[in-house]
């Protein structure tokens, strides 16, 4: 229905909804790492708990058949860790709830406009986020990280600061170019792969800090220490770039098809498909690298987060310096 009036009251529910989201993620980000910081010490105590019974199990020798008791925790230990556990799912629930009000921008969003909430920058780029927020809680159920939410919520909240206030839109009918099925298939797809891709992103960044800890104690000293094992790191970012890959992929070449029937041609190197082509180059290039013995660790956590820079260029840069047939920005 792009001919419909705007509803101002559907409208006006879904900027309170957005700003509140915004406000509760930051107040999540702000428990995480508390939960960082206290249970840092449990974390290391923890470590050096288990690393001392590995020593006492060696010194046994592999013929002793005496029992080797590990060192207890200490209560202090177990005091820290309980109140980083406690301050931790108090910032999951709040995530959760940030979530339900992000959801509901979006559909108060669509409805008020009567169409998909994902017609200019400031609507996808609450779409992106929104997904990139699923993901993550998707993923602390299957790994322990939830102590690094903070991390992925960091960028959440810094883009949907920019995205509330520099690049905000009035709710409005989209422009005539957009008025397709294929603005709910396209952009979909590339907003749901470009959420995800944020979570590999950010998990690639800290395993290069996490394995520069590790070469050199020294480095990172203190922030390094406090990460997960690289190989959990490595984990994460290879499972969601493996799910976000064929999304993307889908949304490329919807991309092209659309582009045939607006502009007569599938491929025209216009900006943001040079660069969306050169994000997909360097995803397929980390999932060859990934499966490749020889191209483990390190070299492929430095091809995703390649991937990812070239990704964020696309969203902003692209949309908003360049000029080509996707100026469709629509900031006012």
């Amino acid at each position: 229905m792009p001919g419909a009036a705007v509803n101002e009251t559907l409208s006006q529910y879904s900027d309170w909804s957005y700003t509140t989201a915004t406000a509760i993620y930051v107040l999540a980000l702000v428990f995480f790492l508390i939960e960082q910081s206290f249970g840092a010490k449990g974390r290391r105590a923890a470590e050096r708990t288990r690393e001392r019974a590995r020593e006492l199990v060696g010194a046994g020798g592999p013929g002793t058949s005496e029992t080797v008791t590990p060192p207890a925790e200490t209560p202090a230990d177990r005091a820290a860790r309980g109140r980083a556990e406690r301050i931790g799912r108090m910032g999951a629930a709040l995530t959760v709830l940030g979530v339900l009000l992000h959801l509901a921008a979006l559909v108060l969003r669509g409805l008020a406009t009567h169409r998909v909430p994902w017609g200019n920058m400031y609507e996808y780029i609450m779409a992106v986020t929104f997904i990139a927020v699923v993901t993550w809680l998707v993923v602390i159920r299957k790994f322990p990280a939830r102590h690094l939410s903070g991390f992925l919520l960091l960028p959440v909240v810094i883009l949907m600061f920019v995205g509330g206030t520099m690049l905000y839109t009035v709710a409005a009918p989209v422009q005539p170019a957009l008025q397709s099925y294929w603005l709910i298939i396209h952009v979909s797809a590339a907003a749901a792969s470009s959420g995800i891709f944020l979570v590999p992103g950010v998990a690639s960044i800290l395993y290069l800090i996490r394995t520069a800890h590790e070469r050199n104690p020294k480095r990172f000293a203190r922030f390094g220490s406090r990460l997960p094992a690289a190989d959990v790191l490595d984990r994460i970012a290879y499972r969601t770039t493996v799910f976000a890959f064929p999304l993307f992929t889908f949304g490329v070449l919807c991309g092209a098809v659309w582009a045939e029937a607006a502009w007569g041609r599938f491929w025209g190197w216009d900006p943001k498909e040079t660069t969306a082509f050169i994000a997909w180059v360097v995803y397929a290039a980390y999932l060859h690298s990934r499966a490749t013995a020889g191209w483990r660790g390190t070299r492929a956590a430095v091809i995703n987060t390649l991937g990812f820079a070239v990704t964020v260029f696309n969203l902003f840069f692209v949309n908003l310096v360049t000029t080509g047939l996707h100026s469709y920005a629509g900031v006012g």
